[in-house]
């Protein structure tokens, strides 16, 4: 029998229904965006007074523990130290009374290659960045014309900053530096040493001095 026009619309409802499993309250909703405190976002704010510009992270796609700031932290090390917890992506410096100033850092594969004590030869505010030869000679097509080096700036892989480490006065190709890859922060990546956000190796950059003692730890802190 034909559905008058009557029947048809006080039954639509009850089709439509059909189309959903379970019951509205059964939805999963939807996660909120995280809201970032003002403090946070006035210390990662974009950086004006630099040769380059620097700008704000998105602070959103970085987990909060990875935010600078001042931490409990009893390491043994002297103040001044720099300490690198690879696995817990962490890197300290280690303050008076048992207290530190933790950054969030990602690891690169030249991260991982690192384990001990070295010390900070020499700091450059916009370094210039070379290649290692054995990237030139494995990607050529990518890496062989930086032979003289790749010129400062944002797109420049060590970033505002960077810390050439050294052990016995040998070169360990090991660096600390910056980076605008906000997403990075706490990961593990697939190029580069130990990054920092660009605000973070700026703020690191001007309280240390050369011959800071550095520490990189690849079993996690004792």
């Amino acid at each position: 029998m034909p559905l008058s026009r009557r029947t048809f619309l006080a039954s639509a409802p009850l089709a439509l229904a059909g189309c959903v499993s379970g019951r509205l309250s059964d939805v999963a909703p939807q996660a909120p965006a995280r809201v970032v405190p003002p403090y946070y976002l006035a210390m990662y704010a974009p950086v004006s007074d630099e040769p380059f510009p620097v700008p704000a992270p998105d602070l959103t796609r970085i987990d909060p523990r990875f935010y600078r700031q001042e931490v409990a932290h009893e390491s043994g090390e002297i103040p001044g130290t720099l300490i690198v917890d690879t696995p817990a992506r962490f890197l300290y410096l280690q303050m008076e009374g048992g207290r530190a100033l933790r950054y969030g850092i990602g690891v690169g594969k030249a991260g991982l290659a690192f384990q001990g004590e070295a010390r900070v030869q020499y700091r450059r505010a916009w370094p210039r960045w070379r290649p290692t030869d054995a990237m030139m000679a494995r990607e050529p097509d990518r890496y062989g014309h930086l032979g003289a080096g790749m010129e400062p700036g944002p797109t420049n892989p060590l970033g505002a900053r960077a810390l050439y480490l050294f052990r016995d006065g040998e070169d360990t190709l090991y660096r600390i530096h910056g980076t605008n890859e906000d997403w990075s922060i706490g990961q593990s990546v697939s190029s580069g040493c130990i990054r920092l956000l660009n605000q973070d190796v700026i703020d690191l950059h001007r309280r240390i001095l050369d011959g800071t003692r550095v520490v990189v730890l690849q079993g996690g802190l004792a």
